[in-house]
């Protein structure tokens, strides 16, 4: 009986093992997929900001902090405007888009 069992065991152990490497050997062309990245940034002049989004870096919110550069994003469909804001050593960067509103 202790012969049976080990034999089963041993067959069932040399049968996983054999489903396992045919499992390894169907992969042999994995696809591989490019994701293109299509998001535009044009710069902007602070000047040229909309009114929305100067009166948005005036806000309570963004107190202290003062623009150093602007971008113009087009993120597929998003469109809005990334700031570089600068607070004594700190730095950081805001999205707002054209009509004020933060982006996420």
């Amino acid at each position: 009986m202790k012969k049976f069992i080990l034999s089963a065991t041993f067959l069932a152990f040399a049968g996983f093992s054999a489903v396992q490497a045919s499992e390894i050997n169907t992969i042999k062309n994995p696809a591989i997929v490019a994701v293109q990245d299509s998001t535009v940034k044009t710069p902007v002049k602070l000047e040229e900001l909309p009114e929305p989004v100067t009166t948005a870096l005036k806000s309570d919110a963004y107190k202290g902090w003062t623009a150093t550069e602007a971008w113009a994003v087009k993120e597929g469909t998003k469109e809005y405007y990334l700031i570089n804001v600068k607070k004594e050593a700190e730095t950081g960067s805001v999205k707002i888009d054209k009509d004020g509103k933060p982006v996420q």
